[in-house]
């Protein structure tokens, strides 16, 4: 069965960059349009997203200081924060977009201190 496995987070403090991978594997042979989520308290939220061809999005609240990118060969899907803010504190998973049909990983925890 595949899977999901995100990486990368960590504690940073604000103004700070960290770099978030996801990578698909089992039986999952290729992905489509992929985003990445974040559940903080009380809400879950898509950040960015990007079609298979490489076309982005991003949420209102990352413009400008996180950018998606994929490696289709690697089944891999990135996530390059920087300038990051208290506010970005999360958990970040990645999964199919615009409706998250595969199973969630585990996530990975970022936390931003002030």
């Amino acid at each position: 069965q595949g899977q999901l496995v995100e990486s990368g987070g960590g504690l940073v403090q604000a103004g700070g960059s960290q770099r978030l991978s996801c990578t698909a594997s089992g039986s999952i042979f290729s992905i489509g349009d992929m985003a990445w989520y974040r559940q903080a308290p009380g809400k879950r939220e898509s950040v960015a997203s990007i079609t298979r061809r490489g076309s982005t999005n991003y949420a209102d609240s990352v413009k400008g200081r996180f950018t998606i990118s994929r490696d289709n060969a690697k089944k891999t899907v990135y996530l390059q924060m920087t300038s990051l803010k208290p506010e970005d504190t999360a958990v970040y998973y990645c999964n199919t977009y615009p409706i998250p049909w595969l199973d969630w990983g585990k996530g990975t925890l970022v936390t931003v201190s002030s």
